[in-house]
């Protein structure tokens, strides 16, 4: 498997200093390095893949694009000179930019694919911003971002969107178009931002080039698919309408992977340390093409991308990474009805690291909502309507202990209402989280709201017999749908509302939206109820 391309290492991070360090990678505008000039006028457009904003605090958030005149180039450098290259930014009061209240610049370096991610810091709390960068005379869109209310403040109200699973190759974006138009503080995103497979486009009728074909492995690669995504003038409108907020889940690396270890296939990545190669380079793309702050940026194969954000004392955003320290699935991944591995005390999840910051954040937090920010189901999914019970082994189902540990500590703890927000399973659910989903009378203790894909699994249907069959099999479950679209959110001091947004078709662009169906918690009464 190929090797970085002009790899960053910590010592080369370092070797900037600190002033050249900040530059690099927050912006501040500290460091003259030699060679970092403006890029070269008559280059081409340079902001071809859109401005970001993400992880929103009280008093700043992080900003973000990435350089690539040519997006498409094979060799994953987007067209640019392998030259340090200055970028201008600005965030003002208006979309007009006449009221400029901060000015900084940043270098774009080949080492990070010529991405920036200046954090910007004194802007008040609770407050519309807009944004823009520049470079060689070319000025990137206008993005809207927003920052947090203070950590001691009671808000009113937050609204966000969360979605997850945008497989290019099943369909159009047409979601974003929808999600960016609607009034919102936020979005999460729960990750397969991206998919690792080859791209042709003849199924959504807009073929790509030989350069696509074939599986993602190495860095070069991995950029250009981010590139393919980010092109996408949906997502890009969604991106600038809000901040977001991004964890990843299996496939901005590779299907179903657990830790150190590759989904078992013919892959040459089955040696655990040719995988942590491919992760490697797969997590320096992502954070290359998304608004993550420096404490995400990657030290080889490893990355900090659990972390906590408050929105006053409403609700507290709590993102999990179910990946990087798992036990690999039990009874070798896939589903069963039979497999006792999965009960395994000592099977884990989370990690236990990770496991109790999760819990030590339960007793500490004095927001009223508890949100958990989740890759794969936490409830149960019994395919089974009959005595057996037959469930997927790559989520929480997988590793029971790890589950009953975090739903028992969240009502021990007294954690007033945990709700938890999940990607990966292309359907919407609404249900109910059991303390122990062994034992039919066990209480609920937080309820769950699994939203479907932007594309993946295609245009989908309503209803469908295994959605029938899964209703059936688990009671805790109120609501089932197939359609493809995200949640959006409403939440206030007294409840919680989820509008599952559904578009009928994706095969084809410019689908409508519509509200299916809507699904409230109420404050202090765990699980769900129809609006």
């Amino acid at each position: 498997m190929p090797s970085l391309p002009h790899p960053l290492s910590r010592r080369r991070f370092l070797g900037y200093g600190s002033a050249g360090a900040a530059a690099v990678l927050l912006g501040t505008g500290a460091w003259n390095a030699a060679g970092a000039m403006p890029l070269a006028r008559g280059a081409g457009d340079p902001f071809t893949l859109g401005v970001a904003s993400g992880d929103p605090l009280p008093g700043g958030v992080v900003l973000w694009t990435r350089l690539a005149p040519k997006p498409y180039e094979a060799d994953g450098f987007g067209g640019m000179p392998r030259t340090p290259v200055r970028v201008e930014y600005e965030v003002s009061l208006d979309e007009r930019f006449r009221a400029v209240i901060r000015r900084g610049s940043v270098v774009a370096t080949p080492e990070l694919g010529h991405s920036v991610h200046p954090e910007v810091h004194g802007l008040a709390p609770d407050h519309e911003y807009f944004y823009r960068f520049r470079t060689g005379g070319e000025v990137s869109p206008v993005g809207r971002t927003r920052t947090a209310p203070v950590a001691w403040s009671s808000p009113r109200e937050l609204n966000f969107a969360f979605a997850s699973c945008q497989n290019w190759e099943a369909g159009h974006f047409t979601a974003y178009d929808h999600m960016a138009a609607e009034d919102l503080d936020l979005v999460v995103h729960l990750g397969d931002y991206l998919y690792e497979s080859g791209v042709t486009g003849v199924g959504r009728g807009t073929p790509v080039g030989s350069q696509f074909k074939g599986e993602t492995f190495d860095l070069a690669r991995y950029r250009l698919q981010y590139a393919l995504y980010k092109s996408e003038a949906p997502l890009m409108a969604a991106h600038a309408a809000f901040p977001w907020i991004h964890v990843n889940d299996d496939h901005e690396v590779e299907n179903n992977w657990a830790g150190d270890l590759s989904q078992a296939d013919n892959e040459p990545d089955q040696d655990p340390a040719v995988f942590r190669q491919r992760r490697a380079q797969a997590f320096q793309a992502m954070y290359e093409h998304l608004p993550y702050r420096v404490a995400q940026l990657p030290k080889g194969p490893d990355a900090r991308l659990h972390r906590r954000l408050s929105y006053g004392t409403l609700a507290d955003f709590t993102m999990l990474d179910t990946r990087q320290y798992r036990d690999d699935q039990p009874c070798g991944d896939g589903q069963s009805a039979n497999c006792t591995e999965r009960f395994d005390e000592d099977r884990t999840l989370l990690g236990s690291e990770q496991r109790k910051w999760l819990l030590d954040g339960f007793s500490r937090s004095h927001a009223r909502w508890q949100i958990l920010g989740n890759q794969a189901p936490m409830g149960q999914t019994d395919t089974d309507a009959g005595e057996a019970t037959n469930v997927y082994l790559d989520p929480w189902d997988g590793y029971v202990a790890d589950r009953d540990r975090v739903l028992a500590a969240a009502q021990d703890r007294g954690v007033r209402n945990l709700v938890v927000i999940t990607g990966d399973r292309h359907q919407n659910y609404a249900w109910d989280l059991k303390k122990n989903f062994g034992d039919p009378g066990s209480p609920t203790v937080a309820s769950e709201f699994v939203g479907t894909s932007i594309t993946s699994g295609g245009n989908g249907a309503d209803m469908t017999p295994a959605g029938e069959n899964l209703l059936k099999a688990n009671p805790h479950m109120k609501f089932f749908n197939n359609q493809r679209g995200y949640v959006r959110v409403n939440v206030n001091r007294q409840r919680w509302r989820s509008d599952f947004r559904v578009v009928p078709f994706v095969n084809t662009p410019g689908a409508p939206i519509s509200t299916l169906a809507s699904y409230v918690v109420e404050d202090r009464r765990p699980g769900v109820q129809s609006a």
